[in-house]
């Protein structure tokens, strides 16, 4: 079916948002996703399990590809979708509801190529700065971001739109020892590296030749210091004196970079 046509139909299908007027919340146990980056690719995810898509005719527009010819989608007014998510929330015309994702394991993970990094975040806990991370994961071919399960935000709508799409590209491993699971990655090749300024070494300098883990900590905080422990070398990012630190996502984004052009 063309594109034109897909919409065409869709059209003659979904139906008007029932009072026209949204809950505000998700059924128990889904999320919601908004914003066409993160509502296309979680469309585009096969390991998705979808429940239902609100849009306006704008938003259909908007997604590329076709949906399943049975898709549950309703029509909605922008204030109408405006009421199923966050206050504020560019939803670009497009919310959808769909299950979490599956658990992903470290072991699938070091099982893969291991020329790509893993990214490990210590108690990094703000949606969005996971979500850039997940961004600059996907964009930097980064193997997955490994967190410990009670010190990260959970999967949102807000942390899918700040990954723009990239939460359903990379895997997120969640832990509940993250000091165990770096002793894990250690024991299978992996050269752990912590980025923080209280060292003299610099990102380029402790760069090794084989598989990588980069350790970023906490936001204003940093890394724990059993978590700096548990890492094989300690380095800096190369900033200058105008200004003390960088955000943890902007961190992230360049060392993976140098990981990356090693």
């Amino acid at each position: 079916m063309a594109k034109g046509e897909r919409k065409r139909a869709l059209r003659g299908r979904a139906g008007r948002m029932k009072g026209g007027r949204g809950s505000g919340r998700a059924t128990s146990g889904n999320v919601r996703l908004w914003g066409r980056h993160a509502v296309e690719a979680a469309l585009n995810n096969p390991a998705r399990n979808h429940r239902k898509l609100w849009a306006t005719r704008d938003g259909i527009e908007s997604l590329d590809g076709e949906l399943p010819p049975d898709f549950p989608v309703e029509y909605a007014d922008v204030t109408d979708l405006a009421r199923l998510v966050a206050r504020d929330a560019p939803h670009q015309g497009l919310v959808l509801e769909c299950a979490p994702l599956e658990d992903v394991f470290l072991d699938e993970v070091m099982d893969g190529e291991k020329d790509r990094p893993i990214v490990v975040l210590d108690q990094v806990t703000d949606p969005h700065n996971v979500g850039a991370i997940l961004r600059s994961a996907a964009a930097f071919n980064a193997a997955a971001i490994v967190t410990q399960d009670r010190h990260a935000p959970p999967e949102t709508g807000v942390l899918a739109k700040s990954a723009s799409g990239a939460l359903e590209v990379v895997p997120w491993v969640r832990v509940v020892n993250l000091a165990r699971a770096m002793d894990e990655m250690a024991e299978r090749g992996y050269w752990r590296i912590g980025l923080t300024g209280a060292t003299e070494s610099t990102l380029a300098g402790a760069l090794p030749t084989g598989p990588v883990v980069l350790v970023m900590g906490a936001e204003g905080e940093g890394m724990r210091q059993n978590i700096e422990a548990h890492c094989d070398a300690l380095a800096r990012l190369p900033i200058s004196d105008a200004i003390e630190s960088l955000n943890v996502s902007n961190a992230t984004a360049i060392a993976l970079y140098a990981v990356a052009t090693r």
